[in-house]
């Protein structure tokens, strides 16, 4: 296992009962190298939408956990957010919460010479996911010729 993903692992066993106790749902950690400096990212989410004061309440408390278990070697910045409207689908409970709804699916390659596809979230599980097209066609994707899947917003 990589220190990126211990250090995620880690984080996400500390943060989790905080965000429970919270009332909110931990939707994603991440350890990233941005522009030469590392973040560590977590996202966190409510009914209604997460609020600054939400965010900066689990902030407090997570950062008083890592200043005192010190685990991460490298210098780090810390953030606690909202994964926003166009968060990625990752989990199964992503995909679970988010059937029958709206998604945008990219992929790595050309498939019926596109890559980029709209449409209803009608089936997932551990190697496809499956979406209905607006001619009302099915689309099975293979979650390894995936990019990105993520819901889809209209402005």
């Amino acid at each position: 296992m990589s220190k990126r993903e211990i250090y995620e692992q880690r984080t996400e066993a500390i943060l989790l009962p905080i965000v429970e106790e919270y009332g909110f749902e931990l939707v994603d950690v991440e350890y990233v190298k941005e522009g030469g400096t590392w973040y560590l990212r977590a996202y966190i989410d409510k009914p209604g939408g997460i609020t600054v004061n939400d965010c900066e309440a689990v902030s407090r408390r997570l950062s008083d956990i890592l200043d005192e278990q010190d685990y991460i070697e490298d210098s780090y910045v810390m953030e606690i957010s909202s994964p926003g409207l166009g968060r990625p689908l990752k989990k199964e409970k992503d995909f679970k919460r988010n059937l029958g709804g709206e998604v945008e699916v990219r992929t790595y390659r050309m498939i019926d010479k596109r890559k980029e596809f709209t449409g209803i979230l009608k089936a997932y599980d551990n190697g496809t996911v499956t979406i209905q097209l607006e001619d009302e066609t099915l689309k099975t994707f293979e979650k390894g010729d995936i990019a990105l899947i993520r819901l889809a917003f209209d402005f």
